[in-house]
């Protein structure tokens, strides 16, 4: 058991899976505009739930939101928000 003044590693496995997480990230959020959702919200709801029913199936957005794990999901909007400040 780690004590609790030592920080964890979290490493990324794949490297591809931030390329794949940001085109699903964008497609939900596009399928979600469509559908007149604010995008922000459901995706947060989403991945702060693991509630599926937060994401619309419309353009297969809820499958493919499922393809990844919502940490990695996580990860990419982290990144993209740091790289961006």
């Amino acid at each position: 058991m780690s004590g609790i003044n030592e920080t964890q590693y979290f490493g990324v496995m794949d490297k591809d899976i931030p390329n794949e997480a940001k085109k699903i990230l964008l497609s939900v959020s596009n399928a979600l505009k469509e559908k007149g959702y604010n995008p922000v919200n459901q995706i947060v709801g989403y991945i702060l739930s693991g509630d599926p029913t937060y994401i619309t199936s419309h353009n297969n957005a809820r499958s493919l939101i499922r393809k990844l794990e919502r940490d990695e999901l996580l990860e990419e909007l982290v990144k993209e928000y740091l790289s961006k400040n």
